[in-house]
């Protein structure tokens, strides 16, 4: 049966490995990049707390024609040097209006810088292949056509054009605060209005709308983190970049996939977001749409390509909406909400259609089998209200990995100790392995009644591992997507959602945290009973801490102190339970065939 747990302890921890190997990593500290602009770049910043819709002027060069779809890369949105933009402003965002499309520019998030330690903000969609919400494949009304604004007021402005003297259309914008039905301060309601101008029915095209585009957070970002994400009203489905890509396993025999110019994901779309690590975009339309189509855009051009030198290939994404025919002088309303904001689940969770389902909680196999979808959100709420004690995101993690040590305490103490017991008797379990070598059946039925003997559970070592890696596979999973950890400094580590690097050796990176997690396993191991004499289980076991500390080696600093703390706690524990006597020492007993078995507890 030793044999049996320890084959179960072997694929859990492989199949933990192959979701930090396969899965995305946590990106090392940003350093400066073209995904983020000073908020002055393009328009003067409008006062903090105070909403505004104010012109503001950009720099750019000429205008850009209607996006071709068959091109392999989508082309960089480029707008006239001379226009003007509409900001609307509150204490977190800077929302700017472009009149080409009629659509949001940009976002600045005041509260979130783009560089560690730097002043200028983060700015979501500075480069784009469209403004947000801008028609993506309707000529006369996309990003190629210019509205006039025809209301800018506080916390609110419209655009209008007329499609060909037939069908006038008006786009309108507002901030929503919070307290507001659906309200959030990252959040915009937006409204299109078509009016049939004609006295005979007129049809509106079936279009796209643009939800923006997800760029890399700095050089060091590999990309995946890029996706584009689907929810249906059941599940949310990931679009990644990869699946554009082309190349594959074909790749090794001569039969690449192609590069693909897009992919569309046709059903009923309850929302659609682009998103990198941190922030997102989320547009979920009164009526879900019916369908996501999904793009490469090379930000990389120009001066920028020195800045990225393995390349910067963002996402973008568009929803598929339809309207109803209009009849003579008629007109119909459709809109939705659009969150452009950092992905927090305590406040995404609080709207209507699941729009928490945008983090990576449930993105990957073993993160469904390991029930992340349920634990996450509940790591993520634990942090949140230990942070919101301490102040700390540091000291948050290490106060929430000991509140969890000691909920799950009772079944790792029974384990421990029944794993202790397990030890002693491997003298026993050698003699009945060594008299019935012959016979697997009488020696499996001998283990079972020297187990039921000594009240030994053969599966308590198991036990551990099944409570350990749900959290620690849901606090991975956590960190994939949790804004509030970047650029959170801790102890040295001046980001704990990256690796606490803090020199280089020969251009290896020397971080101190996993490091300690290592240590801390070894250390923990050497302490544990082992519940088995074969020599090659008890090698594999000791290389555990060495692997585990590879693969962990450029994660998020946040993981690997809970880890560290983790490991501390229950090193403290073993030391206890190894101190302790046993309540019930092994006896005497009968052993096979009626053999009499010598006690075999340790003297003290």
């Amino acid at each position: 049966m030793d044999k049996k747990n320890f084959s179960i302890g072997a694929v859990l921890l492989v199949a933990a490995f192959a979701l930090m190997y396969f899965g995305p990593k946590s990106s090392p500290t940003p350093e400066p990049a073209t995904a983020a602009a000073p908020a002055s770049a393009t328009a003067p910043t409008a006062s903090p707390g105070t909403p505004a819709a104010t012109p503001a002027t950009t720099s750019a060069a000429t205008p850009n024609p209607e996006p071709t779809a068959n091109t392999i890369l989508a082309p960089v949105y480029r707008q006239p040097a001379d226009t003007s933009l509409i900001e609307l402003a509150n204490d977190l965002v800077i929302v700017r209006l472009t009149p080409w499309g009629g659509a949001v520019r940009e976002i600045v998030f005041k509260q979130h810088p783009a560089v560690i330690g730097g002043k200028d903000p983060y700015v979501f969609n500075h480069q784009c292949e469209d403004p947000l919400l801008a028609f993506t494949d309707y000529p006369g009304l996309g990003r190629g056509t210019r509205y006039d604004v025809v209301e800018s007021k506080a916390g609110e402005v419209a655009f209008r054009t007329v499609l060909n003297g037939r069908i006038e259309v008006t786009r309108r914008y507002r901030l929503m605060p919070a307290g507001t039905p659906g309200g959030d301060p990252y959040r915009i309601r937006h409204e299109t209005t078509f009016r049939n101008l004609t006295n005979g029915t007129e049809a509106v095209a079936s279009h796209g709308l643009s939800i923006g585009t997800a760029a890399l957070i700095d050089a060091n970002d590999t990309g995946q983190h890029l996706n584009v994400v689907r929810y249906d009203g059941k599940d949310a489905s990931y679009i990644e970049r990869g699946e554009l890509e082309g190349g594959g396993i074909g790749s090794l025999i001569g039969s690449p996939k192609p590069a693909l110019p897009s992919v569309t994901h046709a059903g009923p779309t309850v929302w659609a977001a682009a998103k990198n690590q941190f922030f997102a975009s989320i547009y979920t339309p009164d009526t879900p749409a019916t369908g996501v189509t999904v793009r490469r855009i090379d930000l990389g051009q120009g001066k920028d390509a020195a800045a990225f030198p393995r390349g910067n290939i963002g996402l973008t994404g568009a929803v598929r909406c339809e309207v109803p025919a209009l009849a003579a002088n008629a007109s119909a309303t459709v809109g939705g909400a659009l969150y452009v904001g950092p992905q927090e689940y305590k406040r995404l969770s609080q709207f209507q259609h699941s729009e928490d389902s945008v983090l990576p909680y449930t993105q990957y196999f073993f993160n469904r089998i390991f029930l992340s979808g349920y634990v996450a959100p509940l790591l993520n709420t634990l942090l949140n209200t230990a942070h919101h004690w301490v102040g700390n995101w540091g000291v948050a993690i290490v106060i929430m990995t000991l509140i969890l040590k000691f909920v799950s305490l009772p079944f790792t103490l029974a384990a421990s100790k029944s794993a202790k017991r397990m030890a002693k008797l491997q003298p026993l379990m050698q003699e009945i392995r060594e008299k019935y070598k012959d016979n697997p059946q009488k020696q499996q039925q001998a283990t079972m009644e020297l187990f039921k003997a000594h009240k030994v559970n053969p599966l308590g070592g198991c036990i551990p591992i099944l409570i350990t890696f749900p959290l620690f596979i849901g606090f991975f999973a956590m960190l994939q997507g949790s804004a509030e950890l970047r650029f959170q400094g801790f102890l040295w580590a001046s980001d704990l959602a990256a690796p606490d690097t803090i020199a280089h050796i020969w251009g290896l990176p020397i971080n101190i945290m996993p490091l300690l997690m290592g240590a801390t396993m070894y250390y923990q191991m050497h302490l544990t009973p082992t519940p088995s004499v074969d020599n090659a289980q008890a090698k594999m076991m000791k290389f555990m801490p060495v692997i585990f500390t590879l693969f962990c080696y450029s994660f998020s600093c946040a993981l690997s102190l809970y880890s560290t703390i983790n490991g501390l706690f229950t090193i403290i524990q073993q030391l206890i339970v190894n101190r302790t006597k046993d309540e019930e020492p092994v006896a005497v007993t009968t052993g096979p065939g009626g053999k009499p078995i010598k006690n075999v507890t340790p003297r003290k």
